[in-house]
């Protein structure tokens, strides 16, 4: 599946290839600090909360709706441009160090014999002093799909997408997720990657799909992450977290270790418990699979409104991005 995400089903991309994967039934401690619920809201407490910073919703709303009000962020627009900047600005605020990862992409199958001018965005937030200096990276894509080639309307079909659930939400938990974390310190280095390019490529072609993360898989340079978390369509009003077979065979601990976490944290319904049927998802952590790194999708795949023009601000929710945002956080406190 493609969100821009392949799923094998639905032809090449978004075959969504329906498998089924159990978990191994390990029982998986709650995260630290934290007060098991079973029912469906923030209820986990942590003792060093009044010193701790917390995953604010409403400042990633914010972010949601702020890449949104530059319009279509495809390459090559207006709103892409505008977006990066803000992007950078952003993350420098909230970062250690920022590099923008620029790279040109010459298109056979989308727009033949166009070239376009992409750019990954990416921030370091240091571990807290003493620690160890093993990396993690927390990806999502910034772009967003320059045909809303599944809307309904066929006038529509050569429109570029609003993108505020593809592409929106995943970078606004990036961005509160890195105000959070560098102020106050995991004992891990995290790498913020923002990829360009992800949702670029023709339905039945799968060469320019994936672009910033197969260009990011073979630049690493001396970034050196162990594992990863993709983050992908997560702030849809009705959040339903799906499991992703390239995700179990990557990384299967890491799977049930942010299950387990969203359990802990009263957020049971929005990661459904395992065993379950899963789908084959072909989106950014492939790359980073293929390139050494074990990488997770956490991506709700279930939204009527994919790649049409009414991918809008109005279907997203703060309530679902502080769900994978605390999650996120908390697993990331944990030392994954």
């Amino acid at each position: 599946m493609m969100a821009g995400c392949l799923s094998l089903g639905q032809a090449i991309p978004c075959i969504v290839l329906a498998v089924t994967a159990l978990f191994s039934s390990c029982s998986v401690q709650a995260p630290a600090g934290t007060q098991v619920n079973a029912g469906d809201g923030p209820s986990a407490t942590n003792k060093d909360d009044a010193a701790t910073p917390a995953f604010d919703a409403q400042r990633a709303f914010a972010h949601l709706e702020a890449q949104v009000a530059f319009g279509p962020r495809n390459p090559g627009s207006d709103g892409h441009a505008a977006c990066l900047t803000y992007l950078r600005n952003e993350l420098q605020a909230v970062t250690d160090s920022v590099e923008l990862q620029p790279f040109t992409h010459q298109s056979t199958a989308v727009f033949p014999g166009k070239s376009f001018r992409m750019t990954n965005v990416i921030g370091v937030i240091e571990a807290a002093s003493g620690s160890a200096a093993r990396q993690v990276v927390l990806l999502a894509h910034w772009d967003t799909r320059p045909v809303a080639d599944r809307d309904p309307d066929p006038a529509n079909r050569r429109k570029p997408i609003p993108g505020a659930n593809d592409g929106a939400s995943g970078v606004a938990v990036l961005l509160e997720l890195a105000r959070v974390l560098k102020a106050s310190r995991p004992g891990t280095t995290v790498i913020i990657l923002l990829v360009d390019g992800e949702d670029f490529g023709a339905r039945d072609d799968l060469s320019e799909w994936f672009l910033g993360s197969k260009y990011f898989a073979k630049h690493m340079g001396g970034y050196r992450p162990s594992r990863g978390i993709l983050l992908d369509m997560i702030g849809d009003k009705d959040l339903a977290v799906e499991s992703d077979s390239f995700s179990i065979q990557a990384d299967a601990a890491l799977m049930e270790r942010l299950w387990s976490i969203a359990g802990a944290l009263g957020y049971r319904s929005h990661f459904p418990k395992t065993p379950w049927p899963s789908t084959s998802v072909y989106d950014d952590h492939l790359p980073l699979i293929d390139a050494g790194v074990p990488t997770v999708d956490l991506i709700d795949f279930d939204y009527p409104y994919w790649h049409t023009m009414a991918d809008t601000v109005d279907q997203c929710s703060a309530d679902s991005l502080k769900v994978v945002g605390d999650t996120v956080l908390q697993a990331i406190r944990d030392g994954i």
